[in-house]
């Protein structure tokens, strides 16, 4: 087979196969990212037939990283982690520092070296934002409150380990590594070296990419061209990351995360996130697969007890360091759950980390297949652990009364305090949630002098509600005690103005239950969703969506074209 065609072979290859196991996967309820490795193992040097060219399955990998945290830069909110900064910054550090030292002790324990130990016990303190991204999605969770918490949780995880991915070369010969770059100036000045550009590459796309590129996005927009736009946003995103590696010294991860993190400033940014979905996808699955032709099976079964032990840290070890640290922050069993399920994994950071450190000669390939084979099972069995929550939450509530009094949490913000006017106690408006639309619901009613009480799963926004004067409890609204403590037994109106569409039967159920002629009001996203509670639980639901815009639209259109 002639050497120009390599290419091809390695993409057709790795993308049909993926295509083929991602499919297996799926069918039998596991992450599609398990076939997509396993594809990399088939098409491996360490599996016999046909293997892929590594060269170019590695320059392939380095564009889907490029993609891939260009995407993560796109979905990057700092008003959402700043919502959850609370509980997501402390929890994140905390973890990652408990699981890199239960990682870095069982390397050290094998014989290990300290920079082996420090890059093994860091890329099992990660997890995968994509993996976890699908499975709230699948479990219809992402936009509640505890869903925010968990991918701002990844989110501070994330930021973490691209600062890791700027530090480690500078420190690499400092932790023996065999393949960093000698210098004979001193370690500190060549880290404050490495800051200072950081900081000034960081500096730069802040203050200028935040009004040059959105402005480039507009001007691409106005020719009408689909393809000059997609074209845009691929060229910032590899354009930006290859610069910022030439340039500054940076990494090409760390480049394309501030792309998408400024594109997302203009108004585009929805759009450029769906027009580079596509190609953004497809690079990612040849990332999976080159990380999987560096996989040696054999580590399975020549090291089973090491596996074993990767996979406990993975999925117990920093699992029951987050729920531990969830529940100390005074957040409910079911949170703390939620959370550890979705810690239960690593991803696409550890691969990239592994790969950093045998490059620099940190880490060696026994060590990078110790965390390949985590990482497979560990993605392989997350779904199971997201299952049991609901299993496992009833079970403990049934034999544990702390399980009970820690669902229960007996929290002073959980209910409303003696001092509560009388007024806010009956006919009054419960309104479950204050986010974008419950912010704008409360500032009406407070005009129309309505009295009401907010329930709203933000322990730190409840805080501030309280100290402005406002009657609010925490929990989530779908736990009835919640409602109880809202006074709905009273009450005139139950608004529902929370994103969280999973549990709106549960809340009506008990706001009824507890006030037969209670009138509820409801948000909704779906148009079926939004029929079927307008005709099953007669609640008046608010669809955003077409029929809402095209009746705006309508009126609008009328009132002009009405003759005068």
């Amino acid at each position: 087979m002639p050497h120009s065609v390599s290419l091809i072979n390695t993409i057709a290859a790795g993308l049909g196969l993926a295509l083929i196991l991602g499919f297996i996967a799926v069918r039998v309820r596991l992450p599609a990212l398990v076939g997509y490795l396993l594809a990399g193992v088939i098409i491996g040097p360490f599996t016999p037939g046909f293997v892929a060219d590594a060269g170019i399955a590695a320059q392939l990998a380095e564009i889907g990283v490029m993609l891939l945290m260009f995407g993560v830069g796109l979905h990057f909110s700092l008003d959402d982690l700043l919502t959850v900064r609370k509980i997501a910054v402390p929890g994140a550090l905390v973890q990652i520092a408990v699981a890199t030292l239960l990682g870095g002790g069982l390397a050290v324990w094998w014989g290990w070296s300290l920079g082996a130990a420090l890059v093994f016990g860091l890329a099992l303190s990660v997890a995968s934002t994509v993996v976890l991204l699908r499975a709230l999605e699948t479990l219809g969770i992402l936009d509640t409150f505890t869903g925010r918490i968990a991918v701002g949780w990844l989110v501070v995880e994330d930021l973490a380990m691209v600062l890791v991915l700027v530090l480690l070369p500078p420190l690499a010969g400092a932790l023996g590594g065999s393949g960093a770059v000698e210098t004979s100036e001193p370690v500190w000045q060549t880290l404050g070296l490495t800051l200072l550009q950081v900081g000034g590459f960081v500096a730069l796309m802040l203050v200028v990419g935040r009004r040059v590129f959105p402005w480039v996005l507009w001007q691409v927009t106005r020719t009408g061209s689909r393809e000059l736009f997609t074209l845009c946003v691929v060229a910032a995103a590899v354009s930006i990351a290859f610069a910022s590696a030439a340039l500054f010294g940076v990494s090409f991860a760390l480049g394309a995360f501030f792309a998408g993190m400024v594109m997302r400033e203009s108004e585009f940014a929805h759009r450029a996130a769906q027009e580079s979905l596509p190609l953004r996808d497809a690079f990612a699955v040849l990332f999976f697969v080159s990380v999987g032709m560096l996989f040696d099976p054999m580590v399975m079964i020549e090291r089973p007890l090491q596996v074993l032990a990767v996979v406990g840290v993975i999925v117990v070890g920093k699992s029951m360091a987050a729920c531990l640290l969830v529940l100390l922050l005074r957040y409910p069993l079911h949170t703390a759950l939620t959370v550890s399920a979705s810690l239960a994994q690593i991803g696409e950071f550890s691969f990239i980390l592994a790969g950093l450190g045998m490059s620099l000669g940190l880490l060696s390939a026994e060590g990078q297949s110790l965390i390949l084979a985590g990482a497979l099972i560990s993605i392989a069995t997350n779904p199971l652990w997201f299952s049991a929550i609901a299993p496992m939450q009833k079970w403990l509530r049934a034999r544990s009364s702390l399980a009970r009094d820690l669902d229960a949490r007996s929290d002073p913000l959980a209910e409303l305090p003696m001092s509560t006017d009388a007024r806010y106690l009956s006919r009054q408006v419960v309104l479950v949630g204050y986010g974008r639309v419950g912010r704008r619901i409360a500032a009406a009613l407070t005009a129309h002098d309505l009295p009401f009480v907010v329930a709203e799963q933000n322990r730190e926004l409840v805080e501030k509600l309280r100290e402005s004067g406002m009657a609010a409890v925490w929990g989530d609204a779908a736990d009835p005690s919640v409602l109880i403590q809202a006074h709905v037994a009273r009450a005139r109106v139950l608004v529902i103005a929370t994103a969280d569409t999973l549990h709106v039967r549960q809340m009506i159920e008990t706001a009824r239950t507890l006030n037969p002629g209670i009138q509820t009001v409801v948000r909704s996203r779906n148009e079926e969703e939004a029929a079927l509670l307008s005709r099953e639980d007669s609640a008046i639901v608010f669809f955003l969506g077409e029929q809402e815009l095209a009746q705006a639209m309508t009126r609008e259109v009328v009132r002009r074209a009405a003759p005068a």
